[in-house]
């Protein structure tokens, strides 16, 4: 029986004044509007009333039939179970009948409206509604046949997976042959939504589709010059996905193919040509590409060099004619959220005496202010790819072109020369070192070009070439460059700004002390910079300055840089309130200005820390009263707690024995307990290094509270969270340090995982050292306890030690080897060779643990007797033989 439901004229005109009043731009009336939509919420049939307008009110005008629908999604949305199952069936019922409203706006509203419904877990509830739609599609009516096929694209993008479940019995067996029917349809409209509803099931290899995957590819094919750009896009999208699911049915269609795109990537329609772009993106990550594409580079290089240019509606969207700026206050939807990369503690190595660096921040990132990603950006990316795959032999193609463009009177072509300079920058390094003495010069040069988006990208590109200036002789290259970046710093354009702090952080990493000697000038214009910049760029420049601390290190304490550093920082950390996000970035400076400054740090250190526990103290209340009463209290934003304890740990680096009576005049023992147990891995992650940091500084107040901290490190050793993981190793390591014998009861908690976690596959480097560190100094306080367990580790313990360079932590680490040895040489005997070639990477060990070495091989070669030893170090690779003789005598 139909469901029979009229609505009351009162109430009716009551719902239209309200959708009317809701289309009013003040924002008083729109509150209003927002508390009445709640309080009508009450009564069962208003949903009624909302359908009833969208679907039979043909009377009104669309847009507030639209609307009203939009209201019921967004009901249903957050109260669908709650709904009378009289309302549910009628709006459900009222849905099917108007899929074909002859308006496209109620089509399209009534279409979300199903989706809605059926994300909702209806699809198993509303089992007529899949077979409808797809009946509907052979509708001769137009209206019904696209407004069927629009609700059906909703439904597959947002179900894709339930549709592929057994849940509801595989209606794409049925559903996809349907759909590849429709890609020859007379209407544009309908070619464009078969196509992208089959797309959603390519990526998840749906086993429907892979069953017709021949033909999909044919009617593909089929549309390849469709005159619709949509069904072009689309087209394109299909090929992208299919390269990267199935490759196997492409190839021999490889050549046709790569043709196509190459057309399609030069498409009038700016929307296909960036799909079609993305191909070579996906490309450039398959094995086979080299083979595929090296005889197409004469044509595809030209074709995404020219795709690097600024669009005109590029520059008027980037005002590319303004050229200053500065003045203008940023509006705050310009500033983009930022991360806190949390403290990890790594270990410094051997090749490169500086830390992994984190390549995240080297992406081609000059024009964030558009649309996020466009052709000029999928153009650029992918020419940056093939250039890593295919290297030098990407330039005869690359260079002939460069030499048109770098010095091209328009200045939009010259610009996009320069950025396929930086594209190109890390694939080719090689092959363009030749051109670098006569390139750099011309780029310094650029650095002042009268157009500001030129003077822009050629920071950027500058910044890829850093490495090679930073190894030439610093007057050639490096003081011209780092003279004419400061000068962008201080540009009278914001874009110029940031782009020049940027490109002037990766020369800090670069050149690290190089810069010292001009330290001075450079912290000149970064205080200036202070007083110029508006808000977003202020982020950039303390970014600039916590590098600058980190590269330099403590060749900033002398009193006249603390001088001019310090007091436009506190300046900025005195006006900043404890809610204001604008504290990350700043409390991340100060954090590595504390840690290079070392004493120089000390007469500020008070407040920051104070503020610091409080910062820690509040969050946790906040977070407190949120997990009592969630309705009544917001969750509190765990960053201010996570960068403040980094900001803590940068102190206790840099003070060492000085944070000690700030530590003992607080409670931030008792607030770490908390913290280490916080269910957000960062926040754990950063207690742990604090932990650590405040165990080598004042161990005597961490000691009474180790009982407590113990088990929870240990519960903390799981390698599936990396970076708590990780950190709680190496504070475990730092405690048994502080507590020699008396970490014996602790060695049950944490030992075995220790050992697990070590001779686990794809362990990550930076936790295998600390893991093996930590383990050695566990035995070097406790060899009876761990010395037993020698055998499951010794092999694994040495290959991740060999590569680090000596210091503190791997001296002790290896007096705890030497120990475990002694007390059970046998847990070595199968793995001696491993232990040779750990101790041979040694540069210069001090005395006594050379000795306890000597004692170590002298044993081993007297025990097996010479010939065995003769056999035995026969094996050794030559080097490691030399040394051994050399150093050790064996």
């Amino acid at each position: 029986m139909e469901y029979e439901w009229k609505p009351d004229e009162q109430g009716l005109q009551q719902i239209l004044q309200l959708l009317k009043e809701s289309q009013s731009p003040d924002t008083t009336t729109q509150r209003a509007v927002q508390q009445k939509l709640e309080q009508l919420n009450q009564y069962p049939d208003f949903n009624n009333y909302l359908i009833f307008v969208l679907t039979k009110l043909k009377s009104e005008d669309e847009p507030t039939r639209s609307l009203s629908g939009l209201i019921l999604k967004n009901n249903v949305k957050a109260h669908f179970h709650n709904f009378p199952n009289g309302v549910t069936d009628f709006i459900k019922s009222e849905c099917l009948n108007n899929i074909g409203d002859s308006s496209p706006l109620i089509r399209a509203t009534v279409g979300i409206l199903i989706t809605t419904i059926a994300s909702k877990g209806e699809l198993q509830n509303w089992p007529e509604l899949l077979p409808k739609l797809c009946s509907l599609l052979d509708s001769e009516d137009y209206n019904t046949c696209e407004g069927a096929f629009g609700a059906l694209q909703k439904i597959c993008e947002d179900s894709a997976e339930i549709l592929d479940s057994d849940v509801l019995d595989r209606p794409l067996n049925i559903m996809i042959p349907k759909f590849l029917q429709f890609f020859k349809h007379s209407s544009p409209k309908i070619r464009s939504h078969a196509v992208a509803c089959v797309n959603q099931f390519i990526i998840s290899r749906t086993q429907a589709l892979m069953m017709h995957i021949d033909a999909f590819i044919e009617n593909l094919f089929a549309l390849a010059t469709d005159e619709e750009p949509e069904v072009r896009k689309n087209v394109c999208r299909a090929l992208v996905m299919l390269l990267e699911v199935r490759m196997d049915r492409l190839l021999p269609h490889m050549i046709s193919i790569v043709e196509y795109m190459l057309l399609r990537t030069q498409d009038q329609d700016e929307n296909v040509a960036l799909e079609a772009c993305e191909f070579w993106l996906t490309l450039a990550e398959q094995p086979i590409c080299k083979d595929v594409l090296c005889r197409h580079l004469t044509k595809l290089i030209p074709v995404l060099v020219n795709g690097m240019k600024y669009s005109e509606i590029d520059i008027i969207l980037l005002k590319g004619d303004v050229e200053e700026d500065e003045a203008i206050p940023d509006s705050e939807q310009d500033i983009r959220p930022r991360f806190h990369r949390s403290r990890t503690v790594a270990q410094k190595h051997e090749e490169d005496g500086i830390e992994d660096r984190d390549d995240d921040d080297d992406e081609i990132d000059d024009d964030d202010a558009i649309s996020d990603w466009n052709l000029r950006k999928c153009s650029a990316a992918a020419l940056d790819v093939l250039a890593n795959v295919f290297r030098d032999e990407l330039l005869p193609h690359i260079l002939p072109l460069l030499k048109e463009l770098l010095f091209h009177p328009e200045w939009v072509v010259k610009e996009s020369g320069i950025l396929v300079l930086g594209a190109i920058a890390e694939g080719c390094m090689q092959g363009m070192i030749p051109y670098l003495p006569e390139l750099i010069p011309h780029l310094i040069q650029c650095l002042s070009d009268k157009k500001a988006l030129v003077r822009s990208i050629t920071c950027w590109t500058l910044s890829r070439y850093a490495h090679w200036v930073v190894s030439q002789p610093p007057d050639t290259y490096l003081k011209p460059l780092m003279t004419e970046l400061l000068q962008r710093i201080l540009d009278s354009n914001k874009r110029v700004q940031e782009a020049a702090c940027s490109a002037f952080a990766t020369l800090e990493e670069e050149a690290c002390t190089e810069l010292v000697p001009y330290l001075a000038y450079i912290l000149d214009t970064l205080v200036f910079a202070f007083s110029k910049y508006q808000h977003k760029n202020l982020l950039i420049l303390y970014d600039a300055i916590g590098t600058l601390a980190d590269s330099v290190g403590h060749h900033l304490n002398k009193p006249e840089y603390i001088q001019m550093l310090m007091p436009p920082l506190i300046h900025k950390w005195n006006m900043l309130k404890d809610e204001d996000k604008d504290l990350f970035p700043l409390l991340e400076c100060l954090s590595s200005v504390a840690t290079a400054l070392q004493s120089g740090f000390l007469p500020y250190c008070e407040p920051v820390y104070q503020r610091c526990v409080n910062l820690v103290q509040k969050t946790l209340a906040q977070a407190m009263l949120h997990n009592a009463q969630p309705d009544q209290y917001e969750a509190p934003d765990k960053d201010f707690m996570i960068v403040a304890l980094d900001l803590l740990s940068g102190l206790a680096e840099g003070l060492g024995g000085n944070i000690e009576q700030l530590v003992a005049r607080s409670n931030i023992l008792t607030l770490m307990y908390q913290c280490m147990q916080d269910k957000m891995p960062e926040v754990r992650q950063s207690s742990f290094a604090l932990l650590g940091d405040l165990t080598k500084a004042c161990f005597q107040h961490v000691k009474p509270c180790i009982a407590d901290f113990m088990p929870i490190l240990g519960t903390n050793l799981n390698p599936e969270f990396i970076s708590v993981c990780n950190n709680a190793t190496w504070a475990i390591g730092e405690i048994s340090i502080q507590m020699g014998i008396e970490m014996q009861p602790y060695i049950p908690m944490v030992l075995h995982q220790l050992v697990e976690i070590i001779n686990r596959p794809n362990t990550p480097k930076t936790l295998l050292e600390n893991t093996a560190i930590t383990i050695g100094r566990l035995g070097y306080v406790c060899p009876q306890e761990v010395a037993p367990m020698l055998q499951q580790f010794i092999r694994p313990w040495c290959t991740s030690l060999r590569n680090i360079r000596d210091n503190e932590e791997k001296d002790s680490a290896f007096r705890g080897i030497c120990t475990m040895i002694t007390v059970n040489p046998n847990g070595v005997f199968q793995d001696f060779i491993f232990f040779c070639d750990a101790v041979a990477s040694w540069i210069s060990p001090k005395d006594d643990l050379r000795d306890m070495f000597c004692k170590i091989l002298h044993g081993f070669k007297n025990q097996v007797g010479d010939e065995n030893w003769r056999r035995f170090s026969d094996q050794f690779p030559l080097p490691l033989k030399e040394r051994l003789a050399a150093y050790y005598g064996v």
